[in-house]
């Protein structure tokens, strides 16, 4: 059984991640035809969208939560991972679809894990606030917004 590791990041706003709130709960997720199955104790009233090429086109909407707040409880043998600059991104061999990543990111406090909201059985996205990174033009410093970053970086003037 595979455990995603994930660090809070001191400082940040609990708003940028679903770590230590009150409204966690444990929600189970699968790929889309179920060979990969996991749980998450997670809170999903926030959740965040990256303007990077993949997660653009992925059109993920994920929360970052703590080491043992994500477990794989089958079908680890069915996932693969894609290597990005920031870490793994999972994605199961049958139907393609991504339940999660890992990876390492100093800017937010080092190895973290996401968990796709939107693999999460029942999950209704029209609750969820969104936050947006700018992981396109790699600004982790600069955190999250409430508006979108843009997809192409604009020239000062």
């Amino acid at each position: 059984m595979a455990v995603l590791v994930v660090r809070h990041v001191p400082g940040m706003d609990d708003a940028h991640s679903s770590t230590d709130t009150p409204f966690k709960t444990t929600r189970t997720g699968r790929c889309n035809c179920g060979a990969v199955r996991f749980e998450a104790e997670c809170d999903t009233r926030t959740g965040n969208r990256c303007n990077c090429s993949i997660c653009t086109r992925l059109g993920v909407l994920t929360g970052t939560l703590k080491p043992a707040d994500v477990r794989v409880l089958a079908g680890e043998e069915n996932l693969t991972g894609w290597k990005v600059p920031i870490g793994t991104r999972y994605f199961c061999k049958t139907c393609g679809i991504q339940c999660f990543a890992r990876g390492y990111l100093k800017e937010i406090g080092g190895d973290y894990a996401t968990v796709n909201y939107l693999t999460l059985d029942g999950f209704d996205p029209s609750g969820t606030r969104v936050l947006h990174w700018d992981g396109r033009h790699d600004n982790w410093k600069a955190g999250t917004r409430e508006e979108p970053w843009p997809l192409i970086a604009t020239l000062a003037g």
